[in-house]
């Protein structure tokens, strides 16, 4: 809920209202000539005589100052939205085999895990889909699903960040995590429906081969995109020895020709990311080439609360009144 004005141009008035408070408070008081004023100031006293002829002036400028708000109409606006949009569906394939955690990529101009700047980019990517439904399938030496097609962005972003690395092995199963999302998209009836599968390394282990997932996951109308990550040559890693953490590199052999021919299959697209930057752009192309038109009808509701500025200044111009007719009844 927010606040608002809907005629917030009359709170420019506020601006005459000090004016007119500024000259009230400079313009000599009324008087008359008298004789024996040394006698009539003993009689007024010195304490706060002048704050209290004021006062009266002091509550009207606050009754105006109200009147102005209320005039304005302050609203607290309840803004809900209906969303209408078959989407897209799309399951996002991780690998977190043991080589994700070689350091050829960097963050901040720090070198870090593969793994840690595909959790950054890839949940940039989630919080760029606000309505479209999106799962998580984790793979290694094994395949399965860390979060089924949700909208809830924020359990997707939680688990992205909580993923490490060898959770589900360190061998890699493409085949089977290809095989694992389309399952999960075959009974699914979104307009669009695709996979997006980054590895950083070939298939070594699995009961059926990723041109064999492939083929059955286009026959449902899956798209599939490929992402091969990873730097050209031997990778550092980090590793633990009895002298402390030590830098060693080491070959991992992307299988770019298997992610080709998976992605052809598929009716997607291959792309190579061997750096953060990279890597982000390929997202973003993804992200531009499968938007959907997304219908939104936005329903606002309106609490009017000109009543809590319109009571007070009707208190205040009371009060004014009684003053004036009492206590500071003037002689005329």
């Amino acid at each position: 809920m927010t606040l608002r004005f809907a005629y917030p141009i009359l709170l420019a008035a506020l601006g005459l209202v000090a004016l007119w408070l500024v000259l009230r408070i400079r313009r000599k008081p009324d008087a008359m000539v008298f004789s024996m004023t040394a006698d009539l100031a003993r009689l007024a006293g010195r304490g706060g005589g002048r704050a209290l002829a004021l006062l009266p002036t002091i509550l009207r400028t606050g009754c105006l100052a109200l009147l102005i708000v209320a005039s304005a109409r302050p609203q607290l606006v309840n803004v809900s939205r209906e969303v209408k949009s078959a989407g897209v569906d799309i399951m996002l394939c991780l690998d977190t085999s043991g080589s994700m955690q070689a350091m050829d990529f960097r963050l901040d101009g720090a070198p870090v895990t593969r793994l840690a700047v595909v959790q950054r980019v890839v949940g940039d990517f989630i919080r760029k889909r606000e309505h479209d439904r999106i799962g998580l399938v984790v793979f290694g030496e094994e395949a399965f699903t860390q979060a089924p097609l949700t909208l809830d962005k924020g359990l997707l972003l939680t688990l992205v960040n909580r993923l490490t690395i060898g959770m589900a092995g360190d061998r890699t199963a493409i085949g089977s995590a290809i095989a694992v999302a389309g399952k999960r998209l075959k009974d699914l009836k979104a307009k669009d429906r695709l996979m997006i599968l980054l590895t950083d390394g070939q298939s070594n282990t699995g009961e059926i081969t990723p041109e064999q997932a492939a083929e059955a996951v286009r026959a449902l109308g899956v798209k599939i995109y490929t992402i091969g990550v990873g730097g050209i040559g031997p990778a550092p890693f980090r590793v633990e020895t009895v002298f402390g953490p030590r830098t060693v590199y080491q070959r991992v052999d992307l299988d770019e020709k298997t992610l080709k021919e998976v992605a052809r299959l598929g009716g997607g697209r291959y792309f190579r990311a061997s750096d953060t930057k990279e890597l982000a752009e390929i997202y973003d192309f993804i992200d531009h080439a499968e938007k959907t038109e997304v219908k939104v009808k936005e329903f606002m509701h309106f609490r009017e609360l000109y009543a809590y500025a319109l009571v007070p200044a009707a208190i205040l111009l009371l009060l004014e009144v009684g003053l004036r007719v009492t206590v500071l009844r003037g002689i005329p």
